[in-house]
C-alpha cells in the first residue's frame, strides 16, 4: 500500500465532509482504499472527478470537545469531533487512540448506516500495512470523528454488549442459526434510523439478538467474525434484491470489525463480535424480506477478475463488497460467495 495514489486520494477527500445532502455517508475514502488495495489505482483519480462533485465541504467545529460523552451522536458537533481526532492523533500513537475509543464507540455500531464503524476498519487496514504516513492517520481521525458524531445503538445491543461472555441458553446457537432466526420488522419503508426504531416494537427481536453463542475467547471471537461475514455474504445472495445498497452493509460492518482486530487488545474481540453481530442481525432484520429468493446464476469469476468487474461498474457499493467478499472467499474457500458482487452489479 506503498502507492502515491491513495495519499493524493486523500488529500483530495479531506477537503469534504464525512456526508453530503443531508446525511449520506461519503463512500470516497473507503472506495479508494479498495481499488488501491486490488491494484486498480489507475481508476482512482477518474472516480474521484465524478464523485467529489456529490460532496460537500468540510464541515465547521462548533467549540472543542470538552465532555465526550455529552457530545457523542451529536451530527451538529461533526467537524469537532473531526478536529477532535486530528489533535490525538498528531499526540498519541494511532493504536492507542483506538484502543482508547473503539470500546466507547462500538455500542454505537448503527452510526451512519454502520458508515461509521466500516470507514474506521478501512483506515486501520491502510495503517496495518506499516506506513503511517499524515494523510493515512488524518483519514483515520476523520473515519473515528464521523463515527462519535453520529454514534447510534441498534435497540437491544446494549444488554449484549454488557455480558456477551455469560448469556444462558445460547450454548447451541451458531451463527447460520442466529442469523436464519432474525425476525424483520412488519414495514420496511423509510429510512434507516426510522427502521432501526421499530425494532423494539418486534417481539422476537431481543431473543434473536442473544441467540448466538458468545465468545469464551479470542480465538472463538475471530472465528464468529469470520463465519458472520461469510453467512452474511450467502444471505445477500437469496435477499439483496429486497434492498441491493442497504443489505451491502450487512457484510462489509463486520468486516470492518473483523479487519480491525489485529490493532485492538485481545480483550475487546469478543464484545467487538456481539456489536459486529447485532449490526447484520439488524440490517437484515431492518431491509430482507421474509423469504428469501434461489441465489442468482452469475458467470463464475476468479477473485481478482471479480473485483475487476466491480471497478468497472463503478458503484462504491459494489466495489466494497466485493472487497469485502475477495476476503471472506480466501478464509472460507466457498466459491458460491464469488457470485455476490456480480450480483449486487445487476441490482444497483
Amino acid at each position: 500500500m506503498s502507492d502515491g495514489v491513495l495519499d493524493e486520494a486523500y488529500e483530495r477527500l479531506h477537503r469534504t465532509g464525512p456526508e453530503f445532502e443531508g446525511w449520506l455517508s461519503n463512500h470516497g475514502p473507503m472506495a479508494v482504499e479498495a481499488l488501491v488495495r486490488h491494484g486498480h489505482q489507475q481508476r482512482v483519480h477518474r472516480w474521484l472527478d465524478d464523485y467529489l462533485d456529490r460532496l460537500d465541504e468540510l464541515p465547521r467545529g462548533l467549540h472543542p470537545i470538552d465532555d465526550w460523552r455529552e457530545a457523542l451522536g451529536d451530527p451538529k458537533r461533526a467537524g469537532d469531533w473531526l478536529a477532535y481526532f486530528d489533535g490525538q492523533l498528531r499526540e498519541h500513537p494511532w493504536r492507542d487512540v483506538l484502543g482508547t475509543w473503539w470500546p466507547r464507540l462500538l455500542p454505537g455500531i448503527a452510526a451512519g448506516a454502520t458508515h461509521g464503524v466500516i470507514r474506521v476498519g478501512h483506515a486501520v487496514r491502510v495503517l496495518e500495512a506499516g506506513d503511517e504516513n499524515p494523510r493515512r492517520l488524518a483519514e483515520l481521525g476523520q473515519a473515528l470523528g464521523y463515527w462519535a458524531a453520529r454514534w447510534q445503538s441498534i435497540p437491544g445491543a446494549d444488554r449484549l454488549l454488557a455480558d456477551e461472555t455469560h448469556r444462558p441458553g445460547t450454548d447451541d446457537v451458531d451463527v447460520e442459526t442466529a442469523l436464519a432466526g432474525v425476525p424483520r420488522i412488519d414495514d420496511q419503508t423509510g429510512g434507516v434510523r426510522d427502521r432501526l426504531g421499530r425494532l423494539p416494537a418486534v417481539p422476537r427481536w431481543e431473543p434473536s439478538l442473544a441467540a448466538l453463542r458468545p465468545a469464551r475467547t479470542p480465538a472463538e471471537a475471530e472465528r464468529g467474525l469470520t463465519t458472520l461475514v461469510h453467512r452474511a455474504g450467502l444471505d445477500y445472495l437469496r435477499f439483496g434484491h429486497s434492498d441491493p445498497v442497504m443489505l451491502v452493509h450487512a457484510v462489509t460492518a463486520p468486516t470492518a470489525v473483523l479487519r480491525t482486530l489485529p490493532a485492538l487488545d485481545r480483550r475487546l474481540w469478543a464484545p467487538s463480535l456481539a456489536a459486529a453481530w447485532a449490526a447484520t442481525a439488524a440490517m437484515t432484520s431492518v431491509y430482507a424480506s421474509a423469504d428469501g429468493i434461489s441465489p442468482p446464476t452469475v458467470s463464475p469469476a476468479t477473485p481478482p477478475e471479480v473485483f475487476a468487474r466491480a471497478a468497472r461498474h463503478g458503484d462504491e457499493h459494489v466495489v466494497k463488497l466485493a472487497d469485502a467478499i475477495v476476503d471472506a472467499y480466501a478464509a472460507s474457500g466457498d466459491e458460491r460467495l464469488l457470485t455476490a458482487p456480480g450480483y449486487a452489479g445487476q441490482l444497483i
